[in-house]
């Protein structure tokens, strides 16, 4: 039965498994299940429809009796990726919320380095020209930049130094800490006036390679669950910047589909999550509920 499906990447601690285990990242799929992760977040705690995201995640809405109602279905996954134009090059952004009659709203664009930290600075040049280019193209899209970074530490002797993230005192590098000051800089866009340059929230995420099995795998220290860099931050901002630009904006009924929807708490999906035979860990977020 759909009611009785559960996803893998329910949660951040089921999700980060393949990132953390991978030793090729050529073919890219040891970070899709944080895709995937980051994309069932936006619907179930971020209010959007599944059926507005590309990929589209294995979730059903249905709206009856004035209530919106959530479950899970894996025949409504759709893993393609939506192409967006730029300004200069057009782009297959990890995730897109695209809404009917109006075309692409918020888009999250996914990263994640295994090795060479010390050279994170010099990445940021495309994060930039990344955001721009959409921006210039599409000024009113809130935009997100996650980069997930594999948490290695110096017990693994067969790392070369560069490969290391944390060191002995299980402090992250300088060159880590440099970045994160770039990414806060990179961060902030409120209006859609304000620089094309800048994304309107971004989240930097440290995963634990020795971690503990059904723990959530981020590491705690750094950046910390109080810095805008968090995840919680960073879906935070999405969703506040989004309603100030879209929700709270247009009065015509003819989109009063933009405004961000409430899950009744009988929605299956909700129920499902209840389930502790289906669900044995606790999901990270909560989800965005109507009818309490």
């Amino acid at each position: 039965m759909a009611d009785q499906f559960i996803p893998e990447e329910i949660t951040l601690s089921r999700a980060a498994g393949a990132f953390i285990a991978a030793t090729s990242t050529e073919s890219g799929e040891h970070i899709r299940p944080l895709h995937r992760y980051l994309g069932i977040r936006l619907v179930i705690e971020g209010g959007f429809l599944p059926e507005e995201l590309s990929p589209a995640p294995p979730l059903k809405s249905e709206y009856h009796g004035g209530d919106w109602y959530l479950s899970f279905n894996p025949t409504a996954e759709n893993k393609k990726e939506q192409i967006v134009l730029g300004a200069l090059k057009s782009k297959r952004i990890d995730i897109v919320v695209a809404k009917e009659g109006i075309g692409p709203v918020l888009a999250i664009s996914v990263k994640g380095t295994s090795k060479a930290f010390r050279n994170l600075v010099n990445r940021t040049e495309e994060a930039i020209g990344d955001c721009a280019n959409i921006h210039i193209m599409y000024p009113g899209l809130v935009y997100g930049f996650v980069h997930f970074l594999r948490a290695t530490d110096a017990t693994d002797r067969t790392l070369k130094p560069n490969d290391i993230l944390l060191n002995k005192k299980g402090d992250v590098l300088p060159s880590v800490k440099d970045y994160a000051r770039i990414l806060e800089g990179l961060a902030g866009r409120m209006l859609v006036r304000n620089d094309y340059s800048r994304y309107e929230s971004v989240a930097l995420a440290l995963l634990r390679v020795n971690g503990v099995e059904g723990q959530s795998p981020l590491f705690r220290k750094f950046p910390g669950s109080t810095s805008p860099l968090s995840l919680d931050a960073f879906f935070a901002t999405l969703y506040r910047v989004y309603d100030l630009r879209f929700a709270y904006t247009y009065t015509d009924p003819g989109v009063k589909h933009l405004t961000r929807v409430m899950w009744h708490q009988d929605s299956a999906a909700l129920r499902s999550l209840q389930n502790k035979k289906l669900v044995k860990e606790s999901i990270d977020y909560s989800p965005r509920v109507s009818g309490t």
